[in-house]
């Protein structure tokens, strides 16, 4: 009976162990940087600026965001040198640190490294990249955009700055090497098609991750796009996002594409001068002055897509 006992006490050690070193041999999955040269053709850096400043809104996390101000409207000197911290306060599970992406910090990747860094969650030394940076939707744009970004990024002035290193919660740090997987990429739709070029756009400005509530971090079924999702500002306050359905009493079923496209365009720089906040005011951490940068003609597209989804009844209220 007491070696049975003592067998046992021993797999309870051993267990924990064996599945921790499977998840550390077997994850994260995704195949090796593929060997690509983006050059510095000038109108692909251009496409590049817009996704990275007003679509992906890459910028967003990776630049300082002066939160003095409605929105956090970026600090233009320090355009891609990270340092945003995403941690237990905004109920994060760990600390995860934007890193510097200027051409000072990203010397050393390749190009496909930087490519499978943003569509499969994969860094240069192979470890996974928290989600904050929705790499799973990244991974659904059209290549040569993606591309496009890298050319840009590529084009940053060079800043020397060293951010801290991320650091997850355990036992979120064994999850989050689960998450990443190889990409899986989309076409750029024509123009004309108004729907699905704008389920595109919507796609890759990543809109489902804060406008869809979850339960311990994952969608909460039958409520997509419903709003919902908190967000903790660290000063004892909080926020809630907006439903984006076309539910006539609590989401855009009652908005014109005219609306729609004004609300974005009535936040565009330099034209809007945004104003400061007070301790106990509304904030919002929704980037409406880099959104505000899409062509209307892009704006009026993800209006159509969203009209086309399932409308939802979840009343909002901040």
């Amino acid at each position: 009976m007491k070696r049975i006992l003592k067998l046992i006490g021993v797999l309870i050690i051993l267990l924990p162990v064996s599945v921790i070193g499977f998840l550390y041999f077997k994850f994260p999955n995704a195949e090796p940087a593929p060997e690509i040269s983006v050059g510095n053709n000038p109108e692909r850096i251009q496409r590049g600026k817009y996704l990275a400043n007003h679509v992906s809104a890459c910028m967003d996390c990776h630049s300082i965001r002066e939160w003095s101000k409605y929105s956090g409207p970026l600090i233009p000197k320090t355009l891609g040198e990270g340092g945003e911290v995403f941690d237990q306060k905004l109920g994060f599970p760990g600390s995860f640190v934007a890193p510097n992406i200027t051409p000072s910090a990203l010397g050393k990747w390749t190009d496909g490294e930087i490519l499978r860094a943003i569509s499969s969650g994969i860094n240069k030394e192979g470890n996974a990249l928290f989600p904050v940076m929705p790499h799973p939707a990244y991974g659904q744009m059209d290549k040569e955009d993606l591309i496009s970004i890298i050319s840009y990024l590529r084009s940053l002035e060079p800043i020397e700055k060293k951010n801290p290193t991320s650091k997850p919660d355990f036992p979120f740090n064994l999850i989050l090497r689960t998450i990443p997987s190889p990409a899986k990429f989309g076409k750029l739709p024509d123009k004309n098609d108004k729907v699905s070029y704008g389920k595109y756009l919507f796609v890759a400005a990543a809109c489902t991750e804060c406008h869809t509530k979850q339960d311990k971090g994952k969608p909460i079924a039958g409520m997509e796009l419903a709003g919902g999702f908190e967000f903790p500002l660290g000063n004892g306050t909080k926020i809630i996002s907006a439903n984006l359905t076309p539910d006539k009493e609590t989401g855009l079923g009652n908005w014109t594409e005219a609306q729609f496209v004004k609300r974005f365009k009535e936040m565009e720089l330099p034209k809007y001068k945004p104003h400061s906040i007070k301790e106990g005011e509304f904030q919002t951490i929704m980037p409406w002055t880099m959104y505000a940068g899409m062509t209307e003609e892009d704006l009026a597209a993800i209006f159509a897509y969203l009209q086309t989804v399932p409308a939802i009844q979840n009343k909002i209220t901040n």
